[in-house]
């Protein structure tokens, strides 16, 4: 199973979390919200072999973009996965929308020429992210929890990127509808944890069986076939940086 985009360090108790985790063999991405959060994480993903954790510049966080962002330079060449980043032009986000900009755009110019996935936060931005990943040539990524456009899907795809889905959106008639326009070859699964819950607790790396499952019945096939069309376009994405 994979998780390509959750925030372990926001759990109750990561290290617990992590250690289960790596029991489970589960391969996940962990996305931090700043430098200095990924900064303090990385010391417990060293010895990890299937979790990653990704270095992340928040568009909801813009206010500390600034003071930050050295710490993203410096430490960019710790990873290979970004995230999360993005844009966010809903009513949260809206008034800090220059800096996000300035800083997304810094940050695509910064790994241009490194051989990184990054973990895409696009929430009522999704054409101006497109545009911007476009422009900076980035092949690796991936759209988080995608909820714009349906019209948008297939642009996305054929410019090479991914979509991310999760435990909320197959349970949302909104997410559903996204969901059966994505093509096979693009979607991957997520949880987002420990935003999305189930029966009231958080979602766990584990419950992306629950999309699988799901996928199988959306594709007329088995749980082990939709299983191996998520891991291979995992695949797929990681020769982008190979």
């Amino acid at each position: 199973m994979i998780d390509t985009h959750c925030h372990i360090d926001l759990y109750p108790n990561p290290e617990k979390l992590l250690r289960e985790l790596d029991k489970q063999g589960i391969t996940v991405i962990s996305v931090t919200n700043l430098p200095s959060h990924f900064e303090m994480g990385i010391p417990y993903f060293k010895s990890l072999k299937r979790i990653r954790l990704a270095l992340g510049m928040h568009p909801l966080y813009a206010e500390n973009h600034f003071k930050e962002f050295p710490s993203f330079t410096r430490l960019v060449d710790i990873t290979s996965y970004i995230g999360e980043v993005g844009l966010d032009f809903s009513r949260e986000g809206l008034s800090t929308k220059d800096i996000q900009v300035s800083s997304f755009r810094k940050i695509l110019k910064l790994i241009q020429d490194k051989k990184k996935i990054l973990s895409i936060h696009s929430r009522k931005a999704e054409r101006e992210v497109l545009s911007h990943l476009i422009e900076f040539k980035a092949k690796g990524a991936i759209f988080h929890w995608y909820s714009g456009p349906i019209k948008l899907i297939l642009e996305i795809a054929n410019s090479g990127y991914f979509f991310s889905i999760n435990n909320a959106m197959i349970k949302s008639k909104a997410g559903q509808a996204r969901i059966s326009k994505i093509p096979r070859n693009k979607i991957l699964t997520e949880t987002d944890g420990p935003f999305v819950e189930i029966k009231g607790k958080p979602v766990k790396s584990s419950d992306v069986k629950e999309i699988i499952i799901y996928l199988s019945q959306l594709w007329n096939c088995s749980y082990s076939e939709a299983n191996k069309i998520v891991n291979d376009n995992f695949k797929n994405l990681l020769s982008t940086i190979r």
